[in-house]
């Protein structure tokens, strides 16, 4: 009995010893990989959060725009909680392992990333629609500029970058969609028929910015008569050409938010496969 038990031990202990030597499916390049990439993807929206929501409380306007698209904090506040949400799925997911977690993430990222793609498409074919819209949005920003002083800081740099001034109508925006710059006799503003200051042409080297510069208009003022004062080419078209001018720029920078992604989805699509091939292997070794 005592030999037999011997041998018995001494065929078990090489089994036990080859399990203990069995490598791993998960490979920790892969799975640290993905937690730092996904790990700086949260410090990223987290920072856009805190941005968006520090912006928003500073405002303290009860009335504050609702629009989303014309108030550049909720866009921030919006864009940063999902990201947040999504970093915080692929980073949890990676360090516990967990394939629902890395699966959602994983399976989000492709679907905003085909969603772009399609935007993009959908946008250079029906161009003209897009164009339309983002005139729209012009007017409705416009119209809320002086309510939102986030946007009135975009327009003004947007202006002033591009030596433009308002929506495809030009300076005349301001007096159509305005409350303060239009020119009806209701509007008793000491800005009736002028523009932002951001308009106007800069004259000489001026230490002192001049507010007022824009003011004074008379209503049915051409844009030949207002060119020496201000910029009469429409934003739209100017930034248009811009963006015509520098399609490699651009390119890059689609190209640099296209790979992170890609590569989000490659590390998560490869880790979850990682586990799924050790939970197979784990369960064939515990029916030995």
């Amino acid at each position: 009995m005592e030999l037999g038990s011997r041998r018995e031990g001494q065929q078990r202990q090489p089994l036990r010893h080859r399990r203990q030597k069995r490598v791993t499916a998960i490979s920790p390049i892969v799975k640290y990989s993905l937690f730092v990439f996904t790990f700086f993807f949260w410090l990223i929206a987290g920072a856009l959060l805190g941005i968006g929501i520090y912006a928003r409380v500073e405002k303290g306007q009860v009335n504050a725009v609702v629009d989303l698209l014309a108030d550049p904090a909720i866009v921030l506040i919006v864009v940063g909680s999902l990201a947040w949400i999504l970093g915080f799925f692929g980073c949890v997911g990676a360090l516990r392992e967990n394939i629902c977690l890395l699966k959602t993430y994983c399976y989000v990222l492709l679907i905003l990333f085909v969603l772009q793609l399609v935007g993009a498409i959908l946008g250079f074919v029906f161009s003209d629609k897009v164009e339309e819209q983002i005139g729209n949005l012009v007017e409705t920003a416009i119209e809320k500029y002086r309510d939102d002083i986030d946007l009135q800081n975009l327009i003004d740099w947007t202006q002033k970058e591009f030596q433009c001034c308002g929506g495809e109508n030009g300076f005349k925006d301001w007096h159509q969609h305005n409350r303060y710059f239009n020119c009806s006799d209701e509007n008793m503003s000491r800005e009736r028929c002028g523009v932002p200051y951001s308009c106007c042409r800069p004259e000489g080297e001026e230490v002192v910015i001049n507010t007022m510069c824009g003011y004074d208009f008379a209503p049915d003022t051409t844009p030949t008569e207002a060119v020496d004062r201000i910029y009469i080419r429409s934003c739209i078209f100017a930034v248009a050409d811009w963006a015509r001018e520098n399609l490699f720029l651009l390119g890059g920078i689609a190209m640099g938010l296209a790979i992170p992604q890609l590569v989000g989805i490659l590390l998560a699509r490869v880790f979850i496969n990682q586990i799924e091939d050790e939970t197979e292997l784990a369960n064939q070794e515990a029916q030995l």
